[in-house]
């Protein structure tokens, strides 16, 4: 007689193992890697501004190129990972942005060096919302925001490296060295693909039973699978999943306001990633100063990605989410007036644990929100909407640096998103309560 085993339950339900282990930090290496390239530009534009003499607003588009590629990246990607496999998706995007970043390093004009930013962009935005969907689909559900923030750490550890390696490669070696490091990623891709596992859903979708089943017993070896056991999904997946789903079965509202979020927080993110190291060295500090604000604010982001994740999981995700954006609002704002030295860096750690951090959260909120079938899709369309965002932040920091404003201007006008995205979250809460007449928590409580 056919037994049915459910795979949603079996990973739900799973022990904390070497698979889990494995799988985070797999895709907190992708990550790593992927938060380096992002991060790079701040830590070289104050030498490009002075080698190319660029104007703010010059620098401030050239910066946005590659987030154009990112949103684009997330738009095409994220869908398409649901049609070719996780992996594959991975896979593809992390040679292009590595390829793309140590290309920049042989960029000699503004022009040049744009073109291949738009393409490491393109990597770098459908890397995100796969390295999570794959790591929230094998999370057990009661720790799953605590992994998926530990994971998108990484992200953070990227930026922190790239400001640190900063500090000593800029006046040795010049802005070129630090593109030349993106080379040793790739030779970790090979490792990468061979233990990276594939989605077990679409696995599943694709009938590859045998290396599903291998995966099932790793997850959970108390269960005898014998021939005659089948597996299953709770979630059948629909070819092709239009964006349209995304906002079909009372998730209109919680979409929008997931938008509206993503968009407001990747602008404070990369206006503070872009311009924070230029706007302290033009408030009198040194480069190798303003680098040490830009390691500061990334560790922040670690540890606040962290720290939110173990609340998401005891709480409730989206209200942590909206408290932290608060937090933003202020700690930003009060980056704009002079303080003593280790209140500016308790600040920075602040603004970074808060926007960085809640970046982080946001994806974890983001694939609990939507179905299996149409969680890559979702992140996707979600990251590339924040993505406008991310594009909009140099382009408003260039903008604001040309009007030669007070200090504390910038990080006002830095700090007013924070504010849009909590009222966003406060309105996902009573979406989210209204439609499924439940208690205010995406998440399982420990």
């Amino acid at each position: 007689m056919m037994k049915t085993l459910e795979i949603n339950e079996v990973i739900e339900q799973a022990r904390f193992g070497r698979f889990h282990w494995k799988v985070m930090s797999l895709c907190a290496l992708l990550l790593i890697f992927d938060g380096y390239d992002l991060f790079i530009y701040g830590v070289v534009l104050p030498v490009l501004m002075d080698e190319w003499s660029l104007s703010p607003v010059q620098a401030g588009a050239l910066g946005s190129y590659a987030l154009f590629g990112m949103m684009f990246g997330a738009f095409v990607f994220g869908p398409l990972a649901d049609r070719i496999g996780r992996k594959k998706g991975v896979t593809i995007c992390f040679a292009l942005f590595s390829v793309a970043t140590f290309l920049n390093g042989f960029a000699t004009t503004p022009t040049e060096f744009g073109v291949y930013r738009f393409l490491a962009g393109l990597g770098c935005g459908g890397l995100m919302p796969n390295a999570v969907a794959l790591m929230n689909e094998y999370s057990p559900k009661r720790s799953r925001s605590t992994l998926v923030a530990i994971m998108f750490s990484g992200y953070s550890l990227g930026g922190l490296l790239s400001a640190a390696i900063g500090i000593y490669m800029l006046p040795r070696f010049g802005w070129q060295s630090m593109f030349f490091c993106a080379a040793i990623p790739l030779l970790l891709l090979p490792f990468i693909v061979w233990k990276l596992p594939e989605s077990l859903a679409f696995l599943i979708r694709q009938g590859r039973d045998e290396k599903a089943r291998v995966i099932v017993q790793t997850l959970a070896p108390e269960i005898v699978l014998s021939p005659a056991t089948a597996l299953t999904l709770s979630e059948q997946k629909t070819r092709g999943v239009p964006m349209l789903d995304l906002v079909k079965e009372g998730r209109l509202v919680g979409t929008l306001m997931i938008w509206l979020a993503f968009f407001c927080c990747l602008l404070m993110v990369y206006a503070l990633g872009s311009w924070l190291p230029k706007l302290m060295a033009n408030a009198g500090y040194s480069l190798g100063s303003s680098l040490s604000f830009l390691v500061a604010l990334n560790l922040g982001g670690m540890f606040g990605a962290i720290l939110g994740g173990w609340l998401g999981d005891r709480f409730s995700l989206p209200k942590v989410v909206a408290w932290f954006f608060l937090v933003s609002a202020v700690s930003i704002t009060l980056l704009g007036f002079k303080s003593p030295t280790l209140l500016l860096y308790v600040l920075i750690i602040l603004a970074g644990a808060t926007t960085i951090g809640t970046q982080i959260l946001l994806y974890a909120n983001t694939a609990q929100f939507y179905p299996l079938s149409m969680r890559s899709s979702g992140l996707g369309w979600a990251s590339g909407v924040g993505r406008i965002g991310a594009i909009a932040g140099p382009f408003l920091g260039g903008t604001l640096m040309a009007a030669k404003l007070p200090l504390q201007m910038n990080f006002l006008a830095f700090a007013v998103p924070g504010v849009v995205a909590m009222l966003a979250f406060l309105m996902f809460m009573v979406s989210v309560r209204q439609v499924n007449k439940i208690p205010l928590s995406l998440t399982a409580r420990a």
